[in-house]
C-alpha cells in the first residue's frame, strides 16, 4: 500500500513511512549529459598554491571542499542558512556517502566552475552531482571536466545524529528546484 507524497511527488509505504522520489535525473549521468544540462547551481573557485600538491595540481580531496562551499552557497542561495536551521529546527545535513571520478588535473590560476544538480529527493536525504569544470582561459564557452562526484546528504538531528525528515520549508524549496 503506497501513498504519492503531495510535496515531493514521493511514493511513500503506508506502513512503514518509507518511500522514495523519483525525478527525471534518477539515472546516473554520462559526460555528456554532465556538461550539456543545466546545473540547479554553480559556483566559482579560484585555484591558489594552498589548494595544490608538490606536483602543482589541485590535491585530490579539496575537491570535497570545494564541493561542500558550493552545497553551502547553493542552500544560501535558496534562503537556508544552516546555522539557523540548526538553531532553529535542531537539523543539519551531514555527508553520509561520496565519491570521486577525476578527469583532468586542474593547476594554480585555474578558474573552477563547480556545478550542483539534484539526482534524487528523499524525506531524509538528497543526493547529488557535483562537477567541477575547468574553464578555457582563451574561450570562455570551452570547459573541460575536471572531478566529479555523487554525494548524499541525510538530515539529521543535532541533539540525537539520527535520521530526520527534510524539515518542510527546506523541502519545499528543493521540491521546488525538482519541479524547474
Amino acid at each position: 500500500n503506497r501513498q504519492i507524497h503531495p510535496l515531493l511527488n514521493c511514493q511513500q509505504h503506508a506502513n512503514t513511512g518509507r518511500g522514495h522520489c523519483q525525478t527525471e535525473s534518477d539515472a546516473v549521468m554520462n559526460t555528456k549529459e554532465l556538461h550539456d544540462s543545466e546545473p540547479v547551481f554553480s559556483f566559482p573557485i579560484r585555484i591558489y598554491w594552498e589548494d595544490t600538491d608538490a606536483g602543482g595540481i589541485v590535491y585530490y580531496a579539496n575537491y570535497f571542499k570545494f564541493f561542500e562551499r558550493t552545497r553551502t552557497e547553493w542552500l544560501r542561495h535558496l534562503g537556508v542558512e544552516q546555522g539557523s536551521l540548526l538553531a532553529n529546527e535542531d537539523s543539519m545535513f551531514v555527508v553520509s556517502q561520496t565519491d570521486a571520478k577525476y578527469h583532468k588535473p586542474a593547476r594554480i590560476d585555474d578558474l573552477l566552475n563547480i556545478t550542483l544538480h539534484i539526482k534524487h529527493m528523499g524525506q531524509a536525504s538528497i543526493t547529488l552531482i557535483q562537477t567541477a569544470w575547468i574553464q578555457d582561459k582563451t574561450a570562455s564557452n570551452q570547459r573541460t571536466l575536471a572531478c566529479e562526484s555523487t554525494v548524499r546528504l541525510a538530515c539529521v538531528q543535532q541533539t540525537s545524529m539520527r535520521p530526520s525528515k527534510i524539515p518542510l520549508r527546506v523541502a519545499e524549496l528543493l521540491s521546488a528546484k525538482l519541479s524547474n
